[in-house]
């Protein structure tokens, strides 16, 4: 037994930080991988009316090419790790990066829909492990000592980049065509791979061959799946009227039982569950995804109302979502110094008041609305972004063992990204279920049998000049204009008071103090 330590080998050292210009560079390049990653999960958002319209569909259908990246990006998370040890950190990350850039070139020059949907599915995939192993490499990167700066850059590019997107994809689609939101993707993505393997590709991780959990996979993939399509399908079906949305519906329920039962008695689960038995990870979890469900939903959908209901162009509307990162920008390095001298569960909380009170904002939006007051509440939105993430982090991998911490990022992330794609295909059902139910009430005394419809009618075609079917449809383009902006104000205060009662789901975790174990997650 003496000698068992000499004949087991030895865990290679870690390569040393990188210095200087060649840090500088490394930084850069890892960024830029993140940054282009992040850009696309909100690029598309502002053109979806544009691709809509080009493909030949509708936009509820267009809104599929957020979902399905979504959904497609929070199935592939959970194998990073298992990844990672098959082929090693860099080789991983680089071919994530180049697989990337060729999905991006396929979404660019799909003829139709289905063959756009396929590509972004691909592209989410492959850029599952990009947000980890980003933060991996440049933790690796960094000496130990300035790992926060490390992470404040970091956070920075993860934080502008689903803010840039509907400015940057409002422009491009405006300015040239919607296939370049995705293009530009392509010398992006092949110098970000060029310059990380030519400073990393001696820096490699050690490689070995693990079991993988390929029932939990298939589980997994067919309930994520199931619901997705059941969610994003069902207005257009009918919901459960359909036997389609039925048997959907059934897949994703028996698909999740199973998945719960097999992936908490599997040795080497996909997925490992048991983490939900702690109590910080499991209301950590719980609030970052719910949060962050409700809050891209809300950022789905409001550009799609400007372009349609209020007549801004692609790159007006990107603008007005624009200024998000102003004070999210800001005030991430102070994050970085406040967070170890705070309890995260306060911050957390502020974020979270902070988000209601901004929803609370737009629930009093009019049609009459300027483009002020439209920007107010987003720039002020910035604020609650900044102290978003990071507590939420923190409380998540608090106590975690280092050696579950890649477990623990990646099914918060799983989640929370997972949630997001759910939460986009809810919101837009939630706002034309309220737009429906609007404009019946605000049309029950529209009828030819009521005298003052009837005078309103006289009214409009003596003021304006027109006929009588003109009048008419004027009288439906003000009434679909005003009860779209009725349940988009529905929309709005639901989500001012959803994040008013996920509070408490901080306060069941225990105090965390310092942001030291969120390294491993965002």
């Amino acid at each position: 037994m003496a000698n068992q330590p000499t004949t087991t080998p030895a865990a290679p050292s870690p390569p040393p930080p990188l210095e200087g210009g060649q840090l500088a560079l490394a930084t850069f390049v890892v960024a830029l991988a993140t940054f282009m990653n992040v850009l696309d999960t909100s690029i598309a958002n502002v053109a979806i009316p544009t691709i809509s319209g080009n493909l030949g569909v509708s936009v509820d259908e267009g809104t599929w090419v957020i979902t399905v990246f979504a959904a497609a990006n929070a199935v592939s998370i959970p194998l990073t790790g298992w990844l990672t040890q098959r082929i090693g950190q860099i080789r991983l990350f680089v071919g994530s990066i180049l697989m990337f850039t060729l999905a991006s070139w396929l979404c660019g020059i799909a003829p139709s829909l289905p063959v756009l949907l396929m590509s972004r599915v691909l592209q989410g995939a492959v850029a599952g492990p990009l947000i980890p192993l980003s933060q991996a490499i440049l933790l690796s990167s960094w000496p130990k000592a300035k790992a926060a700066s490390a992470l404040a850059l970091w956070a920075m590019t993860a934080t502008v980049g689903p803010i840039a997107g509907p400015l940057l994809g409002g422009w491009i689609t405006d300015r040239y065509s919607w296939s370049w939101i995705f293009y530009i993707n392509i010398p992006v993505g092949i110098f970000a791979a060029g310059v990380t393997w030519m400073i990393y590709r001696e820096r490699e991780t050690p490689t070995r061959n693990p079991p993988i959990d390929v029932v939990g996979l298939a589980l997994l993939i067919t309930w994520v799946a199931s619901l997705q399509i059941m969610l994003d399908k069902g207005k257009d079906l009918d919901w459960f009227g359909s036997p389609v949305i039925v048997a959907l519906a059934i897949a994703a329920a028996i698909s999740f039982a199973f998945f719960l039962i097999w992936e908490l008695t599997e040795e080497n689960p996909v997925v490992d569950l048991r983490l939900f038995k702690q109590r910080n990870f499991l209301g950590g979890t719980i609030a970052i995804s719910v949060a962050y469900a409700v809050f891209f939903g809300n950022l789905v959908l409001l550009p799609q109302w400007m372009q349609e209901y209020l007549n801004y162009r692609s790159v007006d509307a990107g603008i007005v979502t624009a200024p998000l990162g102003v004070f999210a920008v800001i005030l991430a390095p102070v994050m970085a110094r406040v967070l170890p001298r705070s309890d995260a569960r306060i911050i957390a909380t502020l974020a979270f008041v902070g988000f209601a009170f901004v929803f609370w904002l737009r629930s009093k939006y009019v049609i009459e609305i300027d483009t002020w007051h439209l920007v107010l509440p987003t720039l002020l939105q910035g604020v609650p972004m900044a102290l978003f993430f990071v507590p939420l982090t923190a409380i998540i991998l608090a106590g975690q063992p280092p050696q579950r911490i890649p477990a623990a990022a990646g099914l918060s992330n799983f989640a929370r990204v997972f949630c997001g794609a759910v939460g986009t295909s809810i919101a837009g059902n939630a706002w034309n279920n309220r737009t429906v139910l609007h404009h019946v009430r605000l049309t029950e005394h529209a009828s030819l049998g009521n005298p003052l419809f009837v005078q309103q009618i006289d009214a409009t075609r003596s003021v304006l000049g027109i006929d009588t079917h003109a009048a008419h449809a004027l009288f439906d383009f003000t009434v679909n204009t005003q009860a779209a902006m009725m349940g988009l104000n529905d929309i709005f205060f639901a989500s001012a008071v959803i994040f008013v009662l996920i509070i408490p789901l901080i306060w069941i975790t225990r105090p965390v103090t310092g942001g030291g174990d969120a390294a491993g997650a965002h």
